[in-house]
């Protein structure tokens, strides 16, 4: 809409709702002459201003996002590398995206933060409130950067839509052909899009979920699901079958679950995805696990360990023998954690084999085994094999019964460093778990050397953290020790900018226990002692619990209390 127009100092008619755009832009920099020529121009032609200062090059598209937000007192956000929140994105309805070029960011709360070019548009803000219900705050946004996204936006709900027409339309929906598809078929491009929505958005997994009326898609993003899309009854047998195409696994049986692998190839790099099919009333549910090692870090000292119990946990795995044991429940960064650890100690001199299922990640220099159990090549059974391939270190990629457990106690008593990962809640567990299992206990006392319990927590964003002083009802009921740690003075919560998407929380850190297994510990073992005995001494000996590390890496600023206190108990 236009607005009054009056002649500025030069005489040149002006839109007055474009006067704090022309003063910002000169106030930055910009060639004043050179800006008043391209409004006599507008004044002219009736084209947008916008489009000629950028097509003249008077200023770049940047300053131009920057000038406007300075113009109405807004933020600015660069939408390159931005993590759209799929929450925000899916409030907005595609048709008011298309109308008002908007897009919803982020969302905290009641509130959704909203990017868009124009910031005095009030008629898109006043319809993103009515059509959300929720308070928006507008952020100024390139004008490029947002048609890429919206018109990305645009080839996925049509692709879908093709995919949900053509399958309506056929009496029986033929989904046999489909690894015949070529790349523009509807359902190969929405397929190719969710993964290469879930890789960008730095998605752990991607789950695919059927209910009575549709097929829910939701990504897990630093340990929090987010529900992306909904896929109509329709397209799912489709979806389904593609996905079970791409993973090379029997498109034709449906009853039991299956395990396969994908590898797609994103921005000029491969990724690998773990995918896993179950049964469910509604139909089959699709999960897969992103396996993205340039998104990985395998040091080390970066995963979240404290000096002490980087130390402690260092000194079992640079033993030539011995079992290293690392606990926790699924999705808490166990084998990531045992990666770092190989890469550490890997080095020419060394032989090192691992058996996993499924292997994750590709390590040079490492001899790695992938169980399958169609073959008969089961934990148990290629456990003999590899010792008799003079390994210095074997990798297990998890305990789950007697037999397995058995033959890692026997290489770990033969002269060989065994790490593995076992399910217990905390480190004393695993000794307990060891015995439950039907090991000897003299065997367990004398075989395990370390175990490390691991959670992981979000980590706060360092942009937008906000410090704060904590009261004593607070510190109360987090139950925070006043022997160990001193209760803080200040703590830090989660804001939520643009770096994180408005969440206040980008990426994880891991949360530690590390129990070396002392003669003290050993003699429990062999009394077949209780875990919270085996706690008590491991205490006593300077391990510190994991809600202990948690809020002593709360008090640091690295994570919130609420976020501690939700992975550890």
């Amino acid at each position: 809409m236009q607005g009054d127009r009056e002649p500025d100092a030069a005489g040149v008619m002006v839109d007055q709702s474009m006067r704090p755009l022309i003063d910002a832009l000169k106030r930055r920099g910009a060639d004043a002459q050179a800006v008043d020529e391209a409004v006599a121009e507008a004044d002219r032609t009736g084209k947008s201003i916008r489009a000629i200062l950028i097509n003249d090059h008077v200023v770049t598209e940047s300053d131009l996002t920057a000038a406007s937000a300075e113009a109405h007192g807004f933020a600015s956000v660069d939408l390159v590398g931005f993590q759209l929140d799929p929450v925000a994105v899916a409030k907005i309805p595609l048709s008011l995206v298309l109308r008002h070029r908007v897009l919803g960011l982020a969302i905290e709360g009641d509130e959704i933060m909203v990017g868009l070019t124009d910031p005095g548009d009030i008629v898109a803000l006043d319809d993103v409130r009515a059509a959300t219900g929720l308070t928006v705050r507008p952020v100024v946004v390139a004008r490029s950067e947002l048609w890429k996204i919206i018109e990305r936006m645009q080839r996925e709900e049509h692709g879908l839509g093709e995919v949900a027409e053509s399958l309506r339309s056929e009496e029986t929906p033929a989904v046999s052909n489909l690894s015949a598809a070529g790349d523009d078929a509807p359902i190969v491009r929405y397929v190719n899009s969710l993964l290469a929505q879930a890789i960008q958005n730095r998605a752990s997994d991607l789950h695919l979920e059927p209910t009575e009326q549709d097929m829910r898609v939701r990504y897990r993003i630093d340990g929090v699901l987010h529900e992306l899309d909904s896929v109509p009854k329709a397209v799912q047998s489709a979806l389904v079958s593609r996905l079970k195409i791409m993973s090379n696994i029997d498109i034709t049986e449906r009853r039991v679950p299956q395990n396969g692998r994908i590898t797609v190839h994103i921005n000029q790099r491969s990724v690998d995805l773990r995918s896993a099919t179950l049964p469910t009333v509604w139909g089959e549910k699709v999960v897969l696990r992103v396996l993205d090692t340039g998104g990985i870090d395998l040091d080390l000292k970066k995963l979240g360990f404290t000096e002490a119990n980087y130390r402690r946990f260092s000194a079992s795995f640079r033993k030539p023998h011995g079992m290293l044991l690392v606990t926790g429940p699924t999705g808490s960064g166990k084998s990531t954690t045992l990666y770092a650890t190989l890469t550490e100690v890997s080095e020419p001199t060394i032989n090192i084999i691992t058996v996993e299922d499924p292997v994750e990640y590709r390590l040079p220099g490492v001899n790695q085994m992938q169980v399958d159990h169609k073959a008969g090549l089961t934990f148990a059974a290629v456990l003999p094999a590899i010792l008799r391939s003079d390994p210095d270190i074997v990798l297990i990629g998890e305990i789950r019964d007697r037999v397995t457990a058995q033959l890692a106690i026997e290489a770990a008593l033969t002269g060989h460093l065994v790490l593995s990962t076992l399910h217990t809640n905390d480190a004393p567990s695993a000794v307990t778990r060891l015995i439950e299992m039907g090991i000897e206990p003299f065997l367990v006392g004398s075989s395990v050397d370390c175990v490390l319990a691991q959670r992981l927590a979000r980590r706060l964003c360092d942009w937008c953290r906000k410090e704060y002083e904590p009261t004593a009802a607070e510190l109360a009921a987090a139950r925070w020790p006043t022997g160990d740690l001193e209760p803080p003075s200040r703590l830090w919560k989660p804001v939520g900018c643009r770096s994180c998407s408005g969440t206040g929380y980008r990426g994880r850190i891991a949360l530690h226990e590390v129990m070396p297994v002392s003669e003290e510990i050993e003699k429990l073992a062999v009394d077949r002692a209780s875990a919270h005995e085996i706690q008590r001494v491991a205490i006593r000996e300077g391990m510190r619990e994991l809600r202990l590390d948690g809020l002593a890496k709360a008090a640091e600023g690295l994570t919130s209390l609420p976020e501690v206190l939700r992975v550890a108990v």
